[in-house]
C-alpha cells in the first residue's frame, strides 16, 4: 500500500505522515516530494521546520523547477518587515493565491512540512476547516503533511487524522536503516483498509519496500493451552456423584404439581373440611358509613 501512495493514487486526498521522537518521518516526506516531481507534478511546499537547502538536498536538479518553496522557516510569525511566508497566510484564500503562482493550470501537490508547528499556534478547528476546504475546492491534487504525534494531546491528533484519507505511522524497524510503516487508508466508498510493512530510504530518496511485517504472539505453554478448572482448588465439591444426581432427580419440586395433587386440590371429596364463620354480638361490625359524621 505504501508503494501505491508513492505513485500518487490518492488523488484528491489528504495524507498524513505521523512520526514521533523515536523515528522521524521527514525522510519519507521528502521521498513523497521526490516521487511527485518524478511524475512531473507541481509541488508547493510550506516549510516551517527546515530550510530550503535542507529540503532540496537529494532532489534532482532537473526536477527542482517544478518545486515551489514557500519559506516560513525564516520568519513564520511575521516579525520582520517583508517575511516570505507567515502563519497568517494559512487560510483558504491566501493558500489558493499561493497555489496560483505556478504556470501550470493543473492542480498541484501541497506539502506541509510540519502540521505540528501550525497546531501549536492556530486552533485545530480552524486548521481542519482550512484543509477540508482546500481538499474539496479542487485547488490541490493532494495534501501531504507531517505530524509529530507526541507533541499534541491524543484528541488533537485524532481530529486531524480523522480528516485524512491516508495515515502513515512510521516507527523504527528491527535493523538500523529500516523503518516500519503502519498505514490506514479510507476509500471513497467508506471502506477502511490497513497495512503494515518495512521500508528503507536510499540516498536518492527512493523507497524500497522490504516486506510485510508479522507480529506473532507469544507462544503459549502447555499449561496455558490446557483449560484450567476453577473448581480444582476448592475445599468443597461443586460436582455431584451419580448417586447424588439420581436422588436429586427423585425430589418433587414444590411448584411442580402432579396429576393426583391437582385433582385433590380442585375437587374436594367427602370428608373434606370447610371453614364457616358466623359473627356474634361481640364482634365490632358496623354497616353504617364510617364517614357519615364528616361534612364531605
Amino acid at each position: 500500500m505504501l508503494s501505491e501512495l508513492l505513485q500518487g493514487t490518492d488523488n484528491g486526498g489528504f495524507l498524513i505522515i505521523q512520526d514521533s521522537i523515536n523515528y522521524s518521518g521527514r525522510h519519507l516526506l521528502r521521498s513523497f516530494i521526490h516521487a511527485a516531481l518524478n511524475r512531473e507534478e507541481v509541488v508547493h511546499v510550506l516549510s516551517f521546520e527546515v530550510s530550503e537547502e535542507e529540503l532540496k538536498c537529494g532532489l534532482k536538479e532537473s526536477h527542482i523547477q517544478g518545486l515551489h518553496f514557500h519559506n516560513a522557516y525564516i520568519d513564520p510569525l511575521g516579525w520582520t518587515d517583508h517575511p516570505p511566508f507567515t502563519l497568517n497566510q494559512f487560510s483558504v484564500t491566501e493558500l489558493r493565491n499561493v497555489l496560483k503562482q505556478s504556470s501550470q493550470p493543473k492542480p498541484a501537490v501541497l506539502v506541509i512540512d510540519s502540521l505540528s508547528w501550525i497546531l501549536r499556534h492556530l486552533s485545530p478547528p480552524d486548521i481542519c476547516k482550512t484543509l477540508q476546504q482546500l481538499k474539496k475546492g479542487g485547488a490541490v491534487r493532494t495534501i501531504i503533511g507531517l505530524l509529530h504525534s507526541d507533541m499534541h494531546q491524543w484528541g488533537t491528533v485524532r481530529s486531524v487524522c480523522h480528516l485524512a484519507t491516508s495515515v502513515i505511522t512510521v516507527e523504527p524497524g528491527v535493523k538500523g536503516d529500516e523503518a516500519a510503516a503502519k498505514i490506514t487508508r479510507r476509500l471513497k466508498s467508506g471502506k477502511v483498509t490497513q497495512d503494515e510493512g518495512f521500508f528503507t530510504i536510499t540516498e536518492d530518496l527512493s523507497v524500497i519496500i522490504q516486506g510485510k511485517s508479522s507480529h506473532p504472539g507469544p507462544k503459549q505453554t502447555e499449561a496455558e493451552e490446557t483449560e484450567m478448572d476453577p473448581t480444582a482448588n476448592l475445599t468443597f465439591s461443586l460436582c455431584l456423584s451419580d448417586r447424588e444426581r439420581e436422588a436429586k432427580e427423585k425430589v418433587a419440586l414444590p411448584f411442580v404439581f402432579s396429576k393426583e395433587k391437582k385433582t385433590a386440590l380442585l375437587h374436594s371429596g367427602p370428608g373434606s373440611g370447610r371453614i364457616l364463620y358466623e359473627p356474634d354480638d361481640a364482634d365490632d361490625y358496623d354497616q353504617e358509613d364510617p364517614d357519615d359524621d364528616l361534612d364531605v
